[in-house]
């Protein structure tokens, strides 16, 4: 039984589907006319977040509410954080309130695991800088299985801003613990340097969107993150997207089962076009619905299956 979810790395296979097992009967809750569950009655769980979010942020508030627990939403605008309070005071201070979870983004790579041994309750990892984002992970391998029936044996391309992604680190891990094919697909200026030489079996990199389409099941377009690029990685926003934009051109290269995934917030017209992120085969609004039954089979596991 695992106390806190810091990275995809945390879960071995059995775990990882476990929670999607848990995720699959937490959905069925969404049918029904009370959608509440008593599961985490009387537990505290807290939503500390550094930087802006909007899917996450009310997707972890809205699966500990399902489950009955008492949320607190914490941002660091406005609160003693913006005086010059430390995490590990901010930890402490959650400590003395009894929060017995707290699910935390922050901008530092490695913060979830630092708050972690601070407090006494479970951390899960919301997203730190550009190292990962293990929840994303989890409910993009969920959004696969409802819709493909499975993740072993498939091919999925995470394409666009891999050195940035945070998201694609984790589906990186998940994904090939679960059975599944990973390509990386991008410029190489937006590919961590050497990162082929750290790559789990069953992953690869490619720069030809075009020649790794027609074998995906699976395509995963990844934000263009521009805030966090200090130095110019490509020519021009119109040259990134003729070379590794998802148009519809493109989306005709994909089998005919193939999906098209996105984390949000999308730059449409840049590396998804409009076209593409409203088709039949476009995830996007499936993919935020599916993370408040996945956060909740999280919480459930971290907090209910240990009650």
């Amino acid at each position: 039984m695992i106390k806190h979810l810091l990275s995809a790395d945390d879960l071995d296979r059995d775990t990882a589907i476990g929670i999607l097992d848990i995720a699959e009967r937490m959905a069925a809750t969404a049918g029904r006319e009370i959608k509440k569950l008593p599961t985490l009655r009387g537990r505290t769980v807290v939503n500390l977040f550094y930087e802006d979010s909007t899917r996450t942020r009310i997707s972890f508030e809205a699966a500990a509410k399902r489950l009955s627990a008492d949320v607190i939403t914490f941002s660091a605008k406005g609160s003693s954080v913006s005086k010059g309070e430390s995490l590990k005071d901010t930890a402490l201070t959650l400590q003395a309130m009894g929060a017995d979870a707290v699910a935390i983004r922050h901008p530092a790579a490695g913060a979830p695991h630092r708050l972690a041994g601070w407090i006494s309750g479970s951390v899960l990892n919301a997203g730190d800088g550009t190292h990962e984002h293990p929840t994303q992970a989890l409910l993009d391998a969920y959004t696969m299985r409802s819709r493909l029936g499975h993740v072993e044996g498939l091919r999925v391309a995470i394409v666009g801003d891999v050195l940035h992604s945070r998201v694609a680190r984790s589906n990186l891990s998940l994904l090939t613990t679960l059975g599944a094919e990973v390509i990386l697909v991008g410029p190489p200026t937006l590919l961590p340097v050497g990162f082929e030489k750290a790559l789990p079996p069953g992953a690869s990199i490619s720069y030809d969107l075009d020649a790794v389409l027609p074998k995906c099941d699976v395509v995963m377009m990844l934000r263009v993150q521009r805030e966090r690029m200090i130095d110019s990685y490509f020519p021009s926003e119109r040259e990134y997207s003729r070379r590794y934009g998802l148009d519809r051109r493109r989306m005709a290269l994909l089998p005919e089962h193939a999906i098209v995934m996105h984390p949000g917030p999308m730059n449409r017209g840049i590396e998804i076009s409009s076209q593409v992120a409203d088709s039949a085969r476009s995830t996007v609004v499936e993919q935020v619905a599916n993370g408040v039954s996945v956060r909740m089979a999280v919480l459930y596991l971290l907090l209910g299956g240990n009650a």
